[in-house]
């Protein structure tokens, strides 16, 4: 049984009704609403951070609403325990036996809202989850339904009962998102929707209908010059001296992972397909280098002491590693 792919135009249709939903309810936002379709579309998962109020929750249950799927909301507290999200074995007592009560991450977009109010112990509990997409309880391993996403939120602002989230966590996450302010006229509307009658989302696509979605990015082409320049960006935070940064090499302790490679190749494939094309340009990885890298670089205490941040190093590193050419007219036929 051969499985059939949408075409761009299907692909088109569906993500622009997807959008338009989404976009009833929240307000501006377009590249954070952009991030999130280009990590559904790559079967990433996003880590969001921005000061209470933006709609950051908002904008997650929102796009969930739009896909008949399961969603579940997580709110992450210091008193939750790693069975609280990933379940547990519970004794009968008539019988004698023991059955498996399955926790909320069994779900097709996952929730954590305000992840980092949860201790290590929590954290941990989504490493196998968020990787491996599967859950082991006793010795039992129990696959997760597909598709399946994680979108978590965190504040940066308010540090009291926080906790910072493991590294081998944080690497799991294909994106950081930044969300800000509003502009002054965008908040002038979002007074007049939250003020106003509600509005009712509707469902315009199926879990089904995203598998494919997702089956069909990964067919979008992305030439092997720009998988290189993935690699020369993300070699760059490991040793930047290699590559003419000598003097970046003391403001970084750790560099990113190969999984920032892979995200930022998988990313552009998403981002080209959102743009309508069947093939990567340089620009579509440009654009996502800053939200693939800044949560993956650990910056040293001189780094911290001159004020310098990790979105800073990233764009001294992208002005130094040149962008690969566009591919040919013949080259895109090809493709």
């Amino acid at each position: 049984m051969t499985m059939s792919y949408p075409t761009h135009e299907d692909t088109a249709q569906l993500m622009e009704q997807i959008l338009y939903e989404v976009k009833r309810v929240v307000v501006g936002q377009d590249r954070f609403l952009e991030r999130v379709m280009v990590a559904i579309l790559a079967q990433g998962h996003l880590l969001v951070e921005g000061v209470p109020g933006l709609a950051k929750t908002l904008t997650i249950k929102t796009l969930a609403d739009t896909v008949t799927g399961n969603f579940k909301r997580i709110q992450f507290t210091p008193d939750l325990v790693p069975s609280d999200l990933v379940g547990t074995r519970i004794y009968n007592q008539k019988t004698g036996d023991f059955s498996t009560s399955l926790g909320p991450v069994f779900t097709n977009l996952l929730l954590a809202d305000e992840i980092n109010r949860a201790p290590a112990k929590v954290q941990s509990a989504l490493l196998e989850v968020m990787q491996e997409r599967q859950v082991t309880i006793a010795g039992v391993s129990h696959k997760l339904p597909a598709p399946f996403l994680v979108m978590a939120t965190q504040n940066p602002i308010e540090t009291e009962g926080t906790y910072p989230l493991p590294e081998a966590q944080v690497d799991r996450f294909m994106m950081k998102v930044l969300v800000d302010y509003p502009t002054d006229e965008e908040e002038f509307v979002i007074v007049q929707r939250v003020t106003g009658p509600a509005v009712t989302v509707s469902s315009v696509a199926t879990t089904d209908q995203l598998a494919a979605l997702q089956q069909e990015c990964r067919r979008i082409y992305v030439d092997p010059s720009l998988v290189q320049y993935a690699v020369r960006l993300v070699s760059s935070t490991r040793n930047p001296a290699r590559h003419g940064m000598k003097d970046l090499e003391r403001f970084i302790t750790f560099g990113a992972s190969p999984r920032a490679t892979i995200n930022l190749t998988e990313g552009a494939r998403a981002l080209a397909m959102l743009r309508g094309r069947s093939y990567a340009l340089p620009e579509d990885m440009a654009d996502l280098v800053p939200d693939v890298l800044r949560h993956r670089l650990v910056l040293t205490y001189e780094a911290l002491a001159e004020g310098l941040t990790a979105d800073a190093i990233v764009g001294k590193i992208m002005a130094k590693i040149p962008q690969p050419a566009k591919p040919l007219a013949h080259e895109k036929l090809a493709a």
